[in-house]
């Protein structure tokens, strides 16, 4: 029996073209920091460094910690001087980055529709990102944090998808067994990942990214109609 629905946010609940979004992000952040002496050139290259350390996270540390214990090793110790300007861009010149996403008011109605139905809801989006800029995206997508019994970021978690160990760290924060899961997500890799631990899946397929190739025929899959149809269903 399915108790509680677990949500991506980029993608799923926010349309966007993931490329085109973090081309807009990163532009951003390269003009924030230029003048602290990051070469706009070379921050993505840095940056996505840290982001593979994230996801390589074993679980001994914060999803945070990961990231700038790589972002020291390329820069320095001295780069953790500059970690409140980034929290500042988080705060602040972030919120640009509504520009590179759409916007679809199913989204809230959705996840207010399956509140309705009795069932918990969680934002199971990929935690490599602070909470300041988690809470912004769920607000460009209509949508509040308050929604969400638990939302991920890299702050609160100790993995990344598509290791399944996220989603059974998720499951355990909100005391649920993973097989009272329902994960819905736009991404073939990572949010299908989730099956592993006995979830069961759901690919919003708007936005759909399947980078692998691989064949989604076997999965429920669609738009937010067709989401509360598979619910209904269950």
């Amino acid at each position: 029996m399915i108790t509680t629905v677990l949500f991506d946010l980029d993608g799923t609940l926010l349309p966007m073209d993931q490329d085109e979004f973090v081309k807009y992000y990163f532009g951003l952040l390269a003009k924030k920091v230029a003048p602290l002496g990051y070469d706009p050139k070379t921050l993505p290259g840095n940056i996505w460094s840290g982001t593979a350390a994230m996801v390589k996270n074993d679980g001994s540390c914060t999803n945070e910690a990961a990231f700038w214990k790589r972002f020291a090793a390329i820069y320095g110790e001295d780069v953790r001087k500059d970690e409140p300007v980034f929290r500042h861009f988080y705060e602040n010149e972030f919120n640009g980055a509504r520009a590179a996403c759409g916007f679809n008011p199913k989204s809230a109605e959705t996840v207010a529709a399956i509140k309705a139905r009795g069932l918990r809801v969680a934002l199971a989006t990929n935690p490599i990102f602070p909470a300041v800029a988690t809470e912004s995206r769920i607000r460009w997508a209509g949508l509040q944090p308050c929604d969400f019994e638990l939302y991920t970021t890299y702050e609160n978690s100790c993995h990344c998808k598509p290791n399944p160990a996220y989603f059974q760290d998720v499951a355990a924060a909100l005391r649920v067994l993973p097989t009272e899961c329902l994960m819905v997500g736009n991404d073939a890799t990572e949010d299908l990942a989730a099956e592993a631990l006995g979830m069961k899946v759901f690919l919003l397929t708007d936005c759909l990214i399947n980078k692998d190739g691989r064949d989604i025929t076997p999965y429920p899959q669609g738009s937010f109609d067709d989401l509360l149809r598979y619910i209904d269903s269950l």
